[in-house]
């Protein structure tokens, strides 16, 4: 079965999201809804879709699903918008900045009985679903401590950042869902560390650039992410769990695996540069996953309740970083 879908959004992210759903099949991009006229014929132009207006496109009874990949601020409107009309969504984290305005907008999602996809890619990178299937497994026993390293290598422009919500909510939050997946338990407390040290014009922006934060669960289990702006190496995506028998680690990503080694030492390939590269595969996925929940096969893995816990840890970290204290929740 074919299902025909609705793009809202025809920036970066919209355009990966397009070429992603053609190339898996079992989709049909029907529409694309953009206020950039241009950018929304550029993309309509590449995949064959006919631009047109949010009303129009909610109200064609084709329209199965809606990927949403409009500017943070849009999100909620836009899910409660898709959820009335009772077509299943695919959104872009967050669903909101704001925690008041999050759990509203998915009390009327799930008033209106629609599956609610959020876009937490790294759940489906496969080497991060092969560490939690591990972990699952039982191969280190009682997870115990877990590393997560993710370090950009540049930060986005100042005006972006301003408007992005700040380096918890915006970068850290995917590590913050990914701890919660890699823990198996909900953390308690939340500690937090902060600095600007890539460009005073991040701070003058009211925001950090370099941030370490330590997570604690009900039982005990620590972890510790590790954010940066600035890898001049490349983009750094890595995670250790340590337990009580022993270490499961997914290292970086390199453009190739290969090795020279010479009277200098060993040389290699670099780590691939961004996530466009390092989350190919992962955004294919999401895509299949998708596909998944229109046919009736499965929920949606990283749900809006994943986007609002995430973001209460967020908010916690903002807090314990400017308050100087330890959390609790």
């Amino acid at each position: 079965m074919t299902h025909a879908i609705c793009l809202i959004g025809a920036g970066r992210i919209g355009c990966i999201h397009a070429a992603n759903f053609a190339s898996v099949g079992g989709f049909e991009l029907k529409y694309v809804v953009d206020p950039v006229a241009a950018a929304a014929e550029r993309l309509a132009a590449q995949t064959g879709a006919t631009v047109t207006d949010m009303e129009t496109a909610l109200s064609d009874s084709d329209i199965k699903g809606v990927i949403i990949a409009s500017a943070t601020n849009t999100h909620a409107d836009f899910i409660e918008k898709a959820a009335k009309a009772g077509k299943a969504i695919f959104c872009e984290k967050p669903v909101d900045l704001d925690l008041e305005r999050t759990a509203a907008c998915l009390k009327v999602a799930e008033a209106a009985g629609v599956p609610l996809l959020l876009g937490f890619n790294r759940r489906y990178d496969p080497n991060f679903a092969a560490l939690k299937a591990s972990i699952d497994a039982g191969s280190v026993g009682n997870v115990e401590m877990i590393q997560i390293t993710s370090r950009d290598p540049g930060a986005p422009p100042v005006s972006y950042i301003k408007t992005s919500g700040g380096l918890f909510k915006d970068m850290m939050i995917h590590d913050l869902d990914m701890a919660r997946w890699l823990l198996g338990e909900e953390p308690t407390e939340v500690t937090a560390h902060a600095s600007c040290l890539t460009d005073p014009a991040i701070a003058e922006a009211g925001d950090v650039d370099s941030a370490v934060v330590t997570l604690r669960t009900a039982s005990g289990k620590l972890c510790q992410i590790s954010n940066s702006r600035r890898a001049v190496y490349g983009y750094d995506q890595r995670v250790e769990v340590h337990g009580s028998k022993g270490l499961a680690q997914i290292g970086n990503q390199h453009d190739s695996t290969l090795q020279v080694n010479g009277g200098d030492g060993p040389r290699g390939d670099k780590i691939q540069h961004f996530f466009l590269e390092r989350y190919a595969e992962a955004y294919k996925r999401e895509a299949l996953h998708f596909l998944d929940i229109l046919d009736g096969k499965a929920v949606p893995l990283t749900s809006g309740a994943d986007g609002e816990k995430a973001l209460i840890l967020a908010e916690a970290a903002g807090r314990s970083f400017r308050e100087g204290i330890v959390v609790k929740l």
